[in-house]
């Protein structure tokens, strides 16, 4: 009778937990699949992403150019207030 419980509760044990390791292992399968996918996602952003680079050049130029000009400009209003007393 104490062999029959015991073996009883050896294979529920056992059966506790290679049902806990069977969806330990779909979990990680499906884990791999999300991480493959991210992976994918981010080589693509990194594909769409690297003719930025030139155009943020071209266009920090550009904007330091109008950044002089602007400078300009204000010392031209600075010394038109001065002259008007403004």
């Amino acid at each position: 009778m104490w062999l029959t419980l015991t073996l009883g509760i050896v294979a529920l044990v056992v059966l506790g937990l290679a049902a806990y390791l069977i969806a330990v292992a779909l979990l990680l399968v499906e884990t791999r699949k999300n991480i493959a996918g991210i992976a994918d996602a981010l080589e693509a952003v990194a594909g769409h992403t690297t003719p930025l680079e030139q155009q943020l050049v071209t266009i920090n130029g550009a904007l330091s150019a109008l950044a002089a000009g602007l400078e300009t400009a204000d010392r031209h209003l600075g010394r038109a207030a001065a002259a008007f007393q403004l």
